[in-house]
C-alpha cells in the first residue's frame, strides 16, 4: 500500500481538523500515514511518500495560503506526475474556485486525483469530516 503524508496549512484550526479526518480515514483503511504541518515538510521530501492528502483552505480573493502552502506546492507540483492525491481545506467566503483552480492545476500535472476537491464552509461540521475520512479511504485504496 506504501507510505501517505497528509499535508496541510491551517490559519484558523479548521482545514488542520479536516487534516485529521483525513489521516484517521487512510489509517482506518489500513494505510501507513502521517500528519505533517507544511511548514515541517520540504517538498522535495513529500515526494518520497507514495500518496498525498494535500489541505489548504482558500486565502485572500480564493487562492492557496501565500507565504508557506503555495511555495511548497509550486515546488511539488513538478514531481507529482502519476501520484494518487486527494486535496481538501476550508473557506469562509466564495464559492470554492480556489480548490476548482488546484483541482486543475493538480491535474495538468498529471496527478491521479482520487476525488474532487472536498471543500467545508467554516468549521467542518459532522458531515465534513465524514466526507473527510472517506476521503482517506479512497486515497488508501488508490
Amino acid at each position: 500500500m506504501g507510505k501517505a503524508a497528509v499535508i496541510y496549512w491551517s490559519g484558523t484550526g479548521n482545514t488542520e481538523v479536516m487534516a485529521g479526518a483525513v489521516l484517521e480515514g487512510l489509517k482506518g483503511a489500513g494505510a501507513e500515514a502521517e500528519l505533517i504541518p507544511v511548514s515541517g515538510i520540504k517538498a522535495a521530501d513529500a515526494l518520497a511518500y507514495d500518496r498525498l492528502a494535500l489541505g489548504c483552505p482558500s486565502m485572500g480573493a480564493e487562492v492557496l495560503e501565500e507565504n508557506e502552502f503555495e511555495p511548497f506546492y509550486t515546488e511539488l507540483e513538478n514531481g507529482i506526475e502519476g501520484k494518487p492525491v486527494a486535496l481538501f481545506g476550508s473557506y469562509g467566503w466564495g464559492d470554492g474556485e480556489w480548490m476548482r483552480n488546484w483541482n486543475e492545476r493538480c491535474a495538468g500535472k498529471g496527478a491521479k486525483l482520487v476525488a474532487e476537491g472536498l471543500i467545508a464552509n467554516e468549521a467542518p461540521d459532522e458531515g465534513a469530516l465524514t466526507a473527510c475520512r472517506e476521503l482517506g479511504k479512497k486515497l488508501a485504496e488508490a
